[in-house]
């Protein structure tokens, strides 16, 4: 049987980056339901769909190929064969992804994929309701937090690594917005799971985070 861990926890508290290292100090298969959210936020918008096109949304899940990967030692995501890791974090596409994934049958078709993918593999998975929703029956359940204003601080940073133009003012405003969409969520709130271990990383560094949750992980195998 697979071995699951699933880290929940609101955008910018380091899931991703703390998941990506622990996936490979690990040997876990790294599934990113965000970055697999977010392509589908992208290729919305490459279509010139409109959030209030429900349909044509979901249509999208029929016609598109999402593929995760490891190129020189990095997590690469694709998106129809095109390597499209630096746009998932766009200003356009931060404003729409919360609403996409919020449409019911994106996110059932989405976790469809996600459950097949830790059929038969060792996964590591990081999200919003992945110790609640997508996989209940985890093996280790985290959620890793931060306070708002740090987590604006990570993104700032992160985006101008990559070349993405917005204020620290504009990225806590959206992180704010993104929480309380994600907590109001009809199905998949964001939610710390009953069982799920509460790490705060505002003042931790990166290495610290990793060490606390690779222990846990060791732990419990």
């Amino acid at each position: 049987m697979s071995f699951i861990v699933a880290i929940d926890g609101p955008a910018g508290s380091g899931k991703g980056t703390v998941t990506e290292i622990v996936s490979k100090k690990l040997g876990l298969v790294n599934i990113g339901s965000g970055a697999a959210y977010r392509c589908v936020a992208l290729e919305t918008i490459k279509r010139g769909i409109k959030l209030g096109e429900t349909q044509k949304i979901v249509d999208i899940l029929n016609e598109i190929n999402i593929e995760f990967k490891i190129e020189d030692g990095k997590d690469v995501i694709y998106l129809n064969g095109e390597n499209v890791t630096n746009n998932l974090r766009t200003k356009e596409v931060a404003k729409i992804v919360s609403q996409v994934s919020s449409i019911k049958e994106v996110r059932f078709k989405l976790n469809d994929i996600f459950r097949k993918c830790a059929y038969d593999a060792d996964v590591i998975m990081e999200g919003r309701d992945i110790g609640t929703y997508v996989f209940p029956n985890a093996n280790v359940k985290i959620y890793l937090d931060a306070t708002a204003e740090e987590r604006a601080r990570r993104r700032f940073i992160q985006n101008q690594e990559i070349g993405v133009e917005m204020s620290y003012e504009e990225i806590l405003e959206n992180i704010r917005i993104r929480d309380k969409n994600d907590m109001e969520k009809e199905i998949g709130a964001l939610k710390m799971a009953e069982d799920a271990i509460y790490v705060d990383s505002s003042n931790m560094t990166i290495e610290e985070v990793v060490k606390q949750i690779v222990d846990i992980i060791n732990k419990k195998k």
